[in-house]
């Protein structure tokens, strides 16, 4: 790959030399550049010069968290998170199709995120809008209170609707149902992008623009025409639930996690 232009953002000195010294082993002919590990040095960086390609971004910086540093810079670049052990991290990560490197680092894990990256960019898999906001998103929700329950209206009464006992949401004609793990359907006053926000990610997926499915209503899952899958819930849905190649690996990241 051509000489790239590198940033390394990372506060422990001896974590930031290590790293730098393992990518110009690994890539010679890249340009890397260490920054201090602040979020503050960090922004005024990224605001007086061009954005890099990549980003090796710690997720603790001495004067704040990544977050802070990317809801103001929202640079252009790809990034890979360096970090210790965070299970939240690990999730939000691998969900959003973000590689990141446990601490200590070491050269395999270093060259196993490197070559994913240099496959991406092959593929022009960039960073969309929405990707970014992904991201930002999981930093941002890490002590998130989720929804837990539904106030459900008829004509003549009110009841609440546990989201424990939903299987899955889905949108049909602009509306909104939540289907219950006993087959019960009950019409939600919400969107299922507002749904997706409001809803704990650890249990509940958008698999495509229609259905929004809770981990336990899923049975199992086989393969598609056109590299697609087909997720079979249960209970049952009235068509058949695909998910496409480009949102599969982040589905099988969220199976396993």
């Amino acid at each position: 790959m051509n000489k790239l232009k590198v940033v390394i953002i990372e506060d422990e000195v001896p974590a930031s030399r290590l790293l730098y010294a393992m990518v110009s082993k690994l890539r010679p002919q890249w340009n890397v550049v260490v920054l201090a590990g602040t979020v503050e040095e960090s922004i005024e960086w990224f605001a007086e010069n061009e954005h890099p390609d990549l980003i090796f971004l710690d997720i603790q910086l001495s004067d704040g968290n990544s977050f802070d540093f990317l809801s103001q810079s929202k640079p252009s670049s790809s990034i890979i998170f360096t970090t210790a052990f965070d299970e939240y991290a690990i999730r939000a990560f691998s969900v959003n199709s973000i590689d990141y490197i446990l601490k200590p680092i070491n050269e395999e894990h270093l060259l196993r995120a490197i070559e994913k990256y240099e496959s991406l960019v092959e593929k022009n898999d960039s960073q969309s809008s929405e990707y970014f906001s992904a991201i930002l998103n999981s930093l941002q929700c890490k002590d998130k209170q989720y929804r837990s329950r539904f106030l459900i209206s008829a004509v003549d009464k009110q009841w609440t609707l546990q989201v424990a006992d939903i299987a899955y949401f889905y949108s049909e004609n602009k509306i909104t149902y939540a289907v219950t793990k006993a087959g019960r359907e009950h019409m939600i006053d919400l969107s299922l992008n507002k749904l997706s926000e409001q809803l704990d990610p650890n249990q509940f997926f958008r698999v495509n623009r229609q259905i929004l499915v809770c981990i336990d209503a899923i049975d199992h899952v086989e393969p598609y025409f056109n590299g697609k899958i087909v997720v079979l819930v249960k209970p049952a849905y009235k068509t058949t639930v695909t998910i496409s190649e480009d949102k599969i690996k982040a589905f099988k990241a969220w199976l396993d996690f």
